[in-house]
């Protein structure tokens, strides 16, 4: 297995580790942020995504799944954890405790318990978290945050990764410019950034595969973005971009509730491999209560959720592993009942349970 170092580098030394044969790809560190929601939602007190995916009517619940969260914490005092062990590490040095509220709501949408009456979490089995704090208090963070965490949570067991975040391509431009550089070079360096980092996600991946010969296997699960404005024009959407680009991620588009069924939401990016509830979605809130959030971070865990339910399910039958549970996810899916039918807006459609 190859090892990740992180190390200040001239130009000149760039250069030579390209002829390096050991070195498999080199990328300057880059801005990370969550994919932040859009803010609270008139809520009817009722986790609709898990029936929508449903998680109610399956036989599975996620029991013997190990799943990892890599966003901004979580509450681990939260009722909706009680009974889950759960793994925590802190990689931006702002302390365990979510701040924000975003790794929490996330968390629970995949394995949180009952709540006051409420059932919240898709996969509520699952008995085994890991926790990685990739995101700060203000929902930032960078991409070797996010590579260690990766490299953490393959080391520790996962199976299912779930990732609510996005490399921060306009930030790193608006940073650059801040500082006096021309916004063309700005946005040339990013660009560059962005690609290099493109080619070391995907180095990363390639390398939690080649981790099934070790025993090591892991289905990774990325929002798509919340960047796309189609309330404000129907063809302004933008594309999915890191994690969810990457090779071998499932990448999610984010569903929400129209008169004529299930749509995509005005929000949510193109190019996503598959879709899940994201609009008004209830969930753990830190300090015990629940919150309803909007966006594809809200959609990506019901989908991890999801894939919890197909990995037991599989393994019921046999070896479970990122292959045949991924195709086992993408196959689950189903158009019926979208509004939406668009490849580019819903992938291969609403995900659902085994």
């Amino acid at each position: 297995m190859t090892s990740l170092t992180s190390e200040m580098l001239t130009p000149t030394d760039e250069a030579d580790l390209a002829w390096d044969p050991e070195v498999v790809a080199t990328a300057p560190v880059m801005p990370t942020r969550l994919i932040r929601p859009l803010g609270d939602a008139a809520s009817d007190g009722e986790a609709w995504g898990v029936a929508a995916v449903g998680a109610d009517a399956s036989r599975f619940d996620g029991s013997g799944v190990i799943v990892a969260v890599l966003d901004t914490g979580i509450d681990a005092s939260h009722p909706a954890f009680a009974g889950v062990a759960l793994e925590e590490r802190d990689f931006t040095g702002a302390g365990m405790a979510d701040v924000n509220g975003h790794g929490t709501h996330c968390a629970g949408v995949i394995f949180g318990q009952d709540v006051d009456g409420h059932r919240i979490g898709v996969a509520r089995g699952v008995r085994r978290a890991l926790i990685g704090k990739v995101l700060g208090d203000d929902g930032s963070g960078d991409s070797e945050m996010v590579f260690d965490a990766l490299h953490w949570a393959s080391a520790g067991g996962a199976n299912v990764i779930s990732m609510s975040l996005g490399f921060d391509f306009p930030g790193l431009v608006e940073e650059l410019a801040s500082q006096g550089w021309p916004v063309r070079l700005a946005t040339s360096v990013a660009l560059e950034a962005y690609r290099a980092n493109l080619i070391m996600f995907n180095a990363v991946m390639a390398e939690l595969k080649a981790g099934r010969a070790f025993g090591r296997d892991v289905l990774v699960v990325a929002a798509s973005g919340n960047e796309s404005e189609r309330a404000t024009d129907p063809k302004f959407r933008i594309a999915a971009s890191l994690p969810s680009a990457a090779e071998e991620v499932l990448a999610v588009a984010a569903l929400g509730r129209g008169a004529g069924g299930l749509e995509v939401a005005p929000f949510s990016n193109i190019g996503a491999k598959l879709s899940g509830p994201g609009v008004d979605i209830l969930s753990a809130w830190p300090g015990g209560g629940l919150r309803s959030l909007s966006g594809t971070s809200m959609a990506c865990p019901h989908v991890a959720g999801v894939a919890a339910l197909w990995w037991e399910a599989v393994a019921s039958r046999g070896k479970a592993g990122a292959f045949n549970v991924g195709a086992k996810v993408v196959a689950s899916c189903t158009r019926v009942g979208l509004a939406d039918t668009a490849q580019e807006d819903v992938g291969e459609g609403l995900v659902r349970a085994p």
